[in-house]
């Protein structure tokens, strides 16, 4: 049955290129979960009447963590329509939203949402990576 499967899911997007969004994905997640430590985000205890002395490079994290965003919109933006439909219905299956074997369904759902905001609704999948990768699994690719 597997084989019979795999015939059905001939790829717009090359798995590597998937890959690399999984990539890009894990260093935004990274990014992002790196500035928190349980919940608290650069907390400074103060003794007394000591003051604090952290400088905080705010602006400068901000950007390069802009930048690895902006990337990953370009890239995403660079996709065609199916291409995008895709990379969006291997997140669904491996969010769980579709099995494998709905995979053609996947994408013509994907493709008729599809709009100018394919990069941001991914962005705002909180576990985008790991959803790709297990979508990727999921099909065989």
């Amino acid at each position: 049955m597997q084989q019979r499967l795999e015939k059905e899911w001939e790829l717009s997007i090359d798995p590597d290129t998937v890959r690399l969004f999984i990539l890009k994905a894990k260093a935004l997640s990274a990014g992002v979960n790196e500035d928190y430590d349980d919940g608290a985000e650069h907390e400074v205890e103060f003794d007394g009447d000591r003051r604090d002395s952290h400088h905080h490079d705010g602006l400068v994290e901000e950007a390069s963590e802009d930048l690895t965003e902006e990337e990953f919109r370009e890239l995403i933006n660079d996709l065609n329509v199916d291409e995008a439909a895709e990379l969006v219905a291997l997140a669904w299956i491996g969010r769980g939203d579709y099995d494998a074997s709905e995979w053609v369904e996947a994408v013509a759902a994907a493709r008729e949402r599809a709009n100018r905001r394919t990069a941001k609704y991914l962005l705002g999948l909180p576990q985008l990576a790991d959803w790709l990768e297990e979508g990727l699994e999921a099909i065989g690719a």
